[in-house]
């Protein structure tokens, strides 16, 4: 008798039965688990271009120190019609005499879409916050933006949560020294997200590492305060990348 006919051939006691039986437990759970996780990645398209269509503006209160500022942005999967996001923002601005800095305390109120033009389904979040922007200009036509901003997040489903950003601003005219009236000028940023807490409740976790935000735009001054930027915004997460064509409407009352 050949070793393989003995093998093949010998009693399996109870022990080897158990044995394989959860073998075949862990490998099927894994297989499901694999298929499971690149259906999940595969729900969202990573090489669709997205669409953002926003406006922004800021008022000042007379000639005074206090003003307002707020932002409503349209944010979708695909160029129209298939919701990410949509968000409404406000918040009341203070500029200290002799200080180069702005300082706001705002509202935002953000339905958040799943992806596909079939999922109707909405996560709805309420956020406090509060930034300091703080500008200057570096040589003759570079202008810089620094914008630190804490988040106080509410999330439906979840904890609450805190969030870190910062945000580099850098604005650069084409055809004159100052970004007046007609002027053509480049736009560029890059914003860094960084999670407060990553426990948000019910045994889930999030990582540090929220997500990063460049940003590249042609601009135009239609009149000195009134602005709008064409570009392309590529966000990063911890587990997606996306481009996004961003149009975008700059007001100032």
């Amino acid at each position: 008798m050949s070793f393989s006919s003995r093998f093949n051939d010998s009693p399996r006691g109870p022990g080897i039965e158990t044995s394989l039986s959860w073998v075949k437990f862990v490998m099927i759970t894994l297989v499901v688990l694999f298929c499971l996780s690149h259906k999940t990645r595969a729900q969202i398209d990573e090489s669709q271009l997205g669409a953002w269509y926003m406006y922004f503006w800021t008022a000042k209160i007379k000639e005074g120190p206090w003003g307002f500022q707020g932002d409503v942005q349209y944010r979708n999967w695909n160029l129209m019609g298939d919701l990410e996001q949509l968000l409404l923002r406000g918040g009341l601005t203070y500029a200290p005499k002799n200080a180069s800095v702005l300082f706001t305390l705002g509202y935002g109120n953000i339905t958040t879409g799943a992806y596909g033009t079939s999922n109707h389904e909405t996560i709805r979040e309420s956020r406090v916050y509060q930034e300091a922007l703080i500008p200057h200009k570096v040589g003759k036509i570079f202008f810089l933006r620094h914008r630190f901003r804490y988040e106080q997040r509410w999330v439906e489903g979840q904890d609450f949560r805190t969030r870190y950003r910062y945000n580099l601003f850098l604005d650069l005219p084409l055809n004159s020294k100052a970004i007046d009236q007609k002027t053509v000028y480049l736009a560029l940023y890059n914003e860094l997200f960084i999670n407060g807490e990553q426990d948000i409740g019910d045994g889930r976790t999030v990582d540090l590492f929220d997500r990063n935000r460049t940003y590249g735009a042609v601009g135009y001054a239609i009149r000195k305060n009134l602005k709008v930027q064409l570009g392309l915004m590529r966000q990063i997460t911890s587990n997606l990348g996306k481009t996004q064509l961003q149009l975008s409407l700059h007001h100032n009352w």
